[in-house]
């Protein structure tokens, strides 16, 4: 029914439903002010959004408003009063955080500065006097007459009980992580990982006197086994054993121990990775219909590619620069011996640790070990610096 003066009330709107003239002019001037009020106290922020207010307010034909002019004292012309923005944009406290922050950064990288020159200069006289060649040798003769010494054997045991232990460990490792974060239950999950933390902090002597002790007895049989239905392979062929009491220290039972080390380090930080996997991912596989492997597969595995890349190299760090428990578990050599079942065998850092004490009797005794510590710094940065590579080489790869 048709409104009639004095019969109801008057609506804001046409018959048709739309606003009156009047009503848009209010809302247009509205947004006028607001754009004179943003330019006035403009900011990085509100100038974006005054932008695209003075676009949609171009766009219906209506004049931009007059804002006065902004004086030195902060008021503008006809009575308007602009406010200028002062001072400092950055606070004092970020700006001392953050130069503590470069400064730590920074002394990191003089550290590791002094101690590469300190091994250059110790390890040059390691240079002079060696009849041998220091990178192909299989001798470590020091103190003989004349010196005769290499770094060939350490460098090849050094990089074969390291593979063997990540090939081992990082399959483990990560079964053991994934286990804790996506499939067991929280109280056993707390108590698995508080075991594996716990395994990490055992110390390296430990692991040697039960490898010696305990692993290599016990697995002789295993390695006879090898010997003789995998010897047509050349990795595990012994070819001076004839019985299972002549299978000891080789370079795979270092492996295995070195295995058993490094599991807890990199267990810990992969299972730390998998934990902050987002929700709305995991969520994301179930509402596809994804099994519990399926949403691992695509979801976990996948943002956790790079910590996993970075837990492996630590891992693979503390293979490398592991010293007493290599030491007991190995028959040095100083021979490359491919036959890994065979005993024998020899490390930087086992090495380091074993002619230490004899190495001061003989003039190049102590360069020439300094000189094998420089080699295992080296491999220890090449190493370090194709994992970041790896990681940084596709984004997908940033967790």
């Amino acid at each position: 029914m048709p409104n009639t003066p004095g019969s109801g009330p008057v609506t804001d709107e046409h018959p048709d439903g739309a606003p009156r003239p009047a009503d848009e002019a209010a809302r247009l001037q509205a947004e006028r002010e607001l754009i004179a009020a943003a330019d006035e106290h403009a900011t990085a922020a509100t100038e974006a959004a005054t932008s695209r207010l003075s676009d949609t307010v171009a766009h219906r034909n209506v004049p931009p408003p007059t804002v006065a002019p902004k004086t030195a004292a902060g008021t503008g012309g006809g009575g308007s009063r602009g406010v200028a923005i002062a001072g400092r944009s950055v606070r004092v406290g970020d700006t001392v955080f953050r130069g503590l922050a470069a400064g730590a950064g920074g002394f990191l990288l003089v550290i590791m500065a002094a101690i590469a020159v300190f091994l250059i200069w110790r390890a040059l006289p390691a240079f002079s006097g060696n009849a041998g060649n220091l990178l192909t040798t299989q001798q470590w003769l020091p103190g003989s007459n004349p010196p005769r010494y290499g770094i060939a054997a350490l460098a090849f045991g050094t990089i074969v009980s390291s593979v063997i232990a990540m090939l081992i460990a990082v399959p483990i490792a990560i079964g053991i992580a994934l286990f804790i974060a996506h499939y067991a239950q929280r109280r056993l999950a707390t108590v698995l990982g508080g075991l594996v933390d716990l395994l990490a902090a055992v110390p390296s002597l430990i692991f040697g006197m039960w490898g010696l002790y305990f692993l290599i007895p016990q697995t002789r049989g295993f390695q006879s086994w090898l010997s003789e239905y995998f010897g047509w392979i050349p990795l595990f062929d012994n070819r001076n054993a004839t019985s299972a009491a002549q299978f000891g220290q080789s370079l795979l039972m270092a492996g295995i121990v070195l295995s058993i080390m490094i599991i807890p380090t990199i267990s810990a930080v992969t299972r730390e990775v998998f934990l902050q996997v987002p929700k709305d991912t995991m969520d994301a596989a179930w509402a596809l219909g994804a099994t519990k492997w399926e949403m691992v597969r695509t979801a976990v595995l996948p943002f956790g590619r790079a910590g996993m890349i970075s837990a492996s190299m630590l891992g693979l760090g503390r293979a490398l620069g592991e010293t007493i428990a290599v030491a007991l578990v190995l028959n040095s050599g100083f021979t490359i011996n491919w036959h890994l079942t065979e005993p024998g065998g020899d490390t930087f850092a086992s090495t380091i640790a074993l002619k230490f004490g004899e190495a001061s009797g003989s003039k190049n005794g102590i360069p020439a070990l300094i000189f094998a510590g420089l080699c295992l710094f080296a491999i220890t940065l090449i190493v370090n610096s194709i994992a970041r590579a790896v990681v940084a080489r596709k984004k997908e790869f940033s967790a």
